[in-house]
């Protein structure tokens, strides 16, 4: 996407303000301004239920910025993210093409108000290149197809989905979608995912999904077990899963969190054979 299609794109740009939106609520979570009142109400049931929903964002946030470190200092100089969000400074492009000006970058969200604020995401280095698709994760062969005209799939990639596949549910095809993802990716890529657990909070878990639900939202909490499914027949870094604050906590600025319960998400880091 060029910058006057992003331009003309975010113009015809629709949002919907009458129910919150998961990327609009991390927003909020981060201390950002792209949120709606409807999107604060329910982010305050969500810290209600679990103060630690903030913590996670950052937490996550903070994992993002640390494995894109690690990935660019061994050489990975091509990344399609999945799940963007709205653009919070540095952003992965930003990280990565600080170590290796180089860098291809690839984004990917389908929701319009990431639209509106994609002219952030394509500000790359004159050597590197970054580039905005408008598409939905629950379609892989899309996305594939367009960031082919970007990226060299016979050569290393790393793909991430942070923070995203807790609104995929197992029916919506999680799994699967991941699957394809990783059977175009060449040998030596990358794969890079996190999600929320209900593992540390079965009863507050509860809570949260009727509050998702009862607003036409998918929350697809998984467990520890659920969620190493996905890297079946890659390598992990170590440590393999891990909470995602404890992935290699020295790469980068400590998160500070309240209290000694641990932030409910996973995190880690898988090599394709």
């Amino acid at each position: 996407m060029s910058g006057q299609e992003a331009a003309d794109q975010r113009a015809a740009v629709q949002i919907d303000t009458s129910k919150p939106h998961p990327a609009r609520m991390y927003d909020w979570f981060l201390g950002g301004k792209d949120n709606y009142p409807v999107d604060e109400q329910m982010a305050e049931q969500l810290l209600t239920i679990d103060p630690r929903a903030r913590e996670f964002a950052r937490v996550n946030r903070a994992f993002m910025q640390r494995v894109i470190r690690w990935l660019a200092a061994r050489g990975i100089h091509q990344y399609l993210d999945i799940g963007t969000g709205i653009p919070t400074e540095p952003n992965l492009h930003q990280i990565a093409q600080q170590v290796a000006p180089e860098s291809r970058v690839v984004y990917c969200d389908n929701d319009p108000i990431v639209l509106a604020h994609a002219e952030a995401l394509l500000r790359s280095t004159p050597e590197g290149l970054t580039e905005y698709i408008q598409a939905d994760a629950r379609n892989p062969e899309v996305i594939l197809e367009h960031a082919a005209k970007f990226l060299d799939f016979d050569k290393p990639v790393a793909l991430s989905l942070l923070a995203l596949l807790h609104f995929v549910s197992d029916e919506d095809g999680a799994y699967e979608l991941v699957d394809t993802l990783v059977e175009r990716l060449a040998p030596g890529s990358y794969v890079v995912l996190s999600q929320t657990t209900g593992d540390f909070n079965p009863g507050g878990a509860d809570e949260a999904l009727e509050l998702y639900k009862a607003r036409g939202l998918v929350l697809a909490l998984r467990s520890r077990e659920a969620f190493t499914r996905f890297f079946h027949g890659l390598e992990f870094v170590e440590p393999g899963v891990s909470l995602t604050a404890e992935w290699h906590p020295e790469l980068g600025e400590p998160v500070p969190v309240a209290g000694d319960e641990p932030i409910p998400g996973y995190a880690a880091v898988a090599r394709k054979p």
